[in-house]
């Protein structure tokens, strides 16, 4: 099937990625190496020895290590996302360190889309240079590797492209290019990055770690952005494309929003049950939140949660790392 050759041809993809990333992180490795041999020959301390002894050279400088992360958390966690992972004050990684005593290594960038992770490459080497901290720091091997992504993908000034115009015979989302979208951009950017993530870990490590993704839960398209989205602050990132579009009546939008959430967590919860994907999970975050009436109280924003919400959300990723062997 064509389905099947492009699945391959996105998991190659991430291991010939993940090929290029480990020969240039190997190299740098070599350098480095040479680099601390070269600083602990300068070490050595030369001094006269005491009278009666022979020898004027002591023993060479020991340099300690430096203290076993391991013993201050839970356990290590290394992720890699968008602003749920990287947001100010409160966001999931922040709660996982602070509310649950897991030590967490980030790479996360706010705005940052699957596709800048799954192709830039960047993201992928500093996740790397992560992990070979953790092993040069002699902690024990990460619990789980979180990923958060797709959202940007959808959302932001090029939203209304989804969209139908309400007096549109075909008034909504616009299928095929949801379709395109999500099934197909995001769905092969996801397959390329846990690929390529996989290949690092089975090289650094000797496994492959088990991979967190998640979906969104259902939002509000209110026209609320970052602290309001005053000036030049980020967002809204939905309401503008709703009202472009001529969707002025905010349950409309919601039902579209719901519908269009649907159709990623469901392409997410697919890639998750790949057969060569056993060490994916999926976290399926609806109805963790809410869009009812008071659904101020848990999103701050229209697309991220409050500290009430993301406390929520935070514990949905607890639950699940706790199960993992």
């Amino acid at each position: 099937m064509a389905t099947d050759n492009l699945i391959e041809a996105a998991i190659d993809a991430g291991i010939n990625q993940a090929v290029t990333v480990l020969k240039f992180r190997n190299e740098a490795l070599a350098k480095r190496k040479a680099v601390v041999q070269a600083n602990i020959d300068k070490m050595q301390l030369i001094k006269p020895a005491p009278p009666g002894q022979n020898s004027t050279i002591e023993s060479p400088v020991s340099i300690p290590l430096a203290k076993d992360a391991d013993r201050e958390s839970v356990g290590v966690l290394v992720a890699e996302g968008d602003s749920w992972f990287d947001y100010p004050f409160h966001d999931i990684l922040r709660i996982l360190e602070d509310d649950y005593g897991y030590e967490v290594e980030a790479v996360a960038h706010k705005g940052d889309s699957i596709e800048e992770m799954a192709y830039g490459g960047g993201q992928l080497e500093e996740l790397t240079r992560h992990i070979e901290k953790i092993l040069r720091r002699g902690m024990t091997s990460p619990l789980a590797i979180l990923l958060s992504g797709g959202g940007n993908d959808i959302a932001g000034n090029e939203f209304g492209v989804l969209l139908n115009h309400m007096d549109s015979a075909a008034a909504g989302l616009n299928t095929k290019i949801v379709e395109g979208i999500i099934d197909e951009r995001i769905r092969y950017a996801y397959i390329t990055l846990i690929s390529a993530i996989t290949e690092v870990c089975m090289h650094k490590l000797g496994k492959a770690l088990p991979i967190l993704i998640h979906g969104y839960d259902h939002p509000v398209p209110d026209g609320r952005g970052f602290w309001g989205g005053f000036k030049l602050l980020p967002g809204p990132w939905l309401e503008p494309g709703f009202r472009k579009k001529g969707f002025d009546k905010l349950t409309e939008r919601i039902l579209l929003a719901e519908e269009l959430i649907d159709r990623l967590n469901a392409m997410l919860e697919e890639v998750a049950s790949l057969g060569r994907f056993s060490h994916v999970h999926y976290i399926d975050l609806r109805n963790t939140l809410s869009n009812g009436g008071d659904y101020q109280d848990l999103w701050e924003n229209e697309l991220h949660p409050s500290k009430a919400g993301f406390e929520r959300v935070t514990k949905r990723f607890a639950d699940i790392i706790q199960t993992l062997p």
